[in-house]
């Protein structure tokens, strides 16, 4: 079949914008495949031709594992056929081998948004701009589906935008521990954590208890940059606490961050080097 709008080629120099990016956008099947691949010539032409029938409501992305054998490694594929849904920039469905044509398009079908994953998204988009109306966007979806992930970790992160609703989004991410929505849900249980389990009141003194306390504090009002700063100055006090108190709750903060975030990158090399 001839290639559409819809079928791309993925490589190591545009699966960034091609893949991750453009999921967040349109759901996309990824197709690891090989011209040697005997099934593989007989399962990307189905794939094209059922993903060429959405219409673009899903892409086609196709990565030449010879062509790109680190992308294969990047998604531990272990063999090919092997067959990726990505929404959002994560996987949420996978499959190895040659299927039916039946199971194939029950598969792209998983992908495609249905009407409340629309409305979800919809919120989203306000979370920023108007609170308030995310949340009312959220409870409606919640209304429809009591049980979607993703307005579930929505509504939980915008109620977190201020302080006296963690009771209700720790109810809302409960139960969220596999999936696309389980590291958010996660980062927002820290969230949480930090607010009701650290102390808020600080201790007098210099030394490297007293700045852990106000560390503390820092983080628990939600200020991260410098709650980290001060609990690396806690650390370079005294290596035993940076072992233990200082060290988990910096971790702590580079989730809530982002582990892979600018910041939790460099103070985590910050204290790697104190502690080894």
């Amino acid at each position: 079949m001839a290639k559409s709008a819809w079928i791309i080629d993925i490589t190591d120099a545009n699966f960034e914008a091609e893949l991750v990016e453009r999921s967040k956008q349109v759901p996309i099947v990824v197709d690891f495949w090989a011209p040697w691949c005997g099934p593989c010539r007989a399962l990307t032409p189905l794939l094209e031709q059922v993903v060429n029938e959405q219409q673009g409501k899903v892409i086609l992305a196709k990565v030449n594992t010879d062509e790109n054998p680190g992308l294969a490694q990047q998604f531990a594929s272990e063999g090919i056929p092997a067959v990726y849904g990505v929404r959002d920039g994560g996987i949420v469905n996978q499959f190895m081998g040659m299927l039916p044509e039946a199971e194939v398009r029950a598969f792209v079908a998983s992908l495609l948004p249905t009407a409340t994953d629309t409305e979800a998204k919809d919120a989203g988009s306000l979370e920023s701009s108007d609170p308030a109306a995310a949340v009312k966007a959220y409870r409606t979806v919640l209304a429809e589906d009591a049980k979607h992930e993703k307005a579930r970790v929505g509504l939980a992160r915008t109620l977190l935008q201020t302080k006296g609703a963690e009771q209700e989004a720790t109810t809302l991410l409960a139960g969220i521990e596999i999936g696309e929505f389980a590291e958010e849900a996660e980062r927002l249980r820290t969230v949480i954590e930090l607010r009701t389990d650290l102390p808020t009141s600080t201790t007098t003194g210099d030394d490297a208890e007293a700045k852990y306390n106000l560390g503390a504090a820092m983080a628990s009002r939600g200020e991260y940059l410098p709650a980290l700063e001060i609990l690396l100055a806690a650390a370079e006090d005294d290596k035993a606490l940076a072992k233990t108190k200082v060290r988990e709750l910096m971790v702590k903060l580079f989730r809530v961050l982002g582990n892979q975030s600018e910041a939790s990158e460099t103070y985590r090399r910050k204290l790697q080097s104190l502690l080894y």
